[in-house]
C-alpha cells in the first residue's frame, strides 16, 4: 500500500507538491511512482532558472527497469533543485517525501488548487 501524505497535492503523473508559501512549491515523486519504477539509479533534474510548463517533461528518472520522464506538476520557474540526488538516487526509493524532494518551483500562489488532494490521488492509483 502506497503512502499518501494528506497535506500534499498530487499530479496525475505521480508527482507530489508541497506548498511552502509565498508562491514556492517543493516537488517530488510519490511513493507509488517509486514503487512502479523500481530501484532508481540516475536522476536528471531541470536547471535552476528554467521555466517549466505543467504536464510537460522537465527531467528524467532512470531505474534498473527503465527510464521515465519527470513531469512538471505546475507552470513556473525552477528556483532550487536537490543536487544531492545525483550522488544518492536511492533516496527516492528510501524517502520519497523527505530528503528525496526533487526541486522547488516558483509559481503563482494558488497554483496547486488544480492538483489532486490525497483522497483523489488514492482513487486514481487504486483505479490503475
Amino acid at each position: 500500500m502506497s503512502t499518501i501524505p494528506e497535506q500534499l497535492r498530487y499530479s496525475e503523473t505521480h508527482e507530489w507538491v508541497e506548498d511552502l508559501g509565498s508562491g514556492r512549491y517543493r516537488v517530488g515523486i510519490t511513493h507509488h511512482a517509486q514503487e512502479l519504477l523500481g530501484d532508481l539509479v540516475y536522476v536528471e533534474l531541470p536547471e535552476s532558472g528554467r521555466e517549466v510548463q505543467a504536464g510537460t517533461s522537465c527531467g528524467v528518472l532512470e531505474s534498473v527497469k527503465a527510464a521515465s520522464d519527470l513531469f512538471a506538476p505546475l507552470t513556473g520557474m525552477v528556483v532550487e533543485r536537490n543536487e544531492a540526488l545525483s550522488e544518492h538516487p536511492e533516496w527516492l526509493n528510501e524517502d520519497p517525501y523527505g530528503r528525496a524532494w526533487l526541486m522547488v518551483l516558483e509559481a503563482p500562489p494558488g497554483s496547486i488548487a488544480e492538483l489532486l488532494d490525497a483522497a483523489a490521488y488514492r482513487r486514481l492509483i487504486e483505479g490503475q
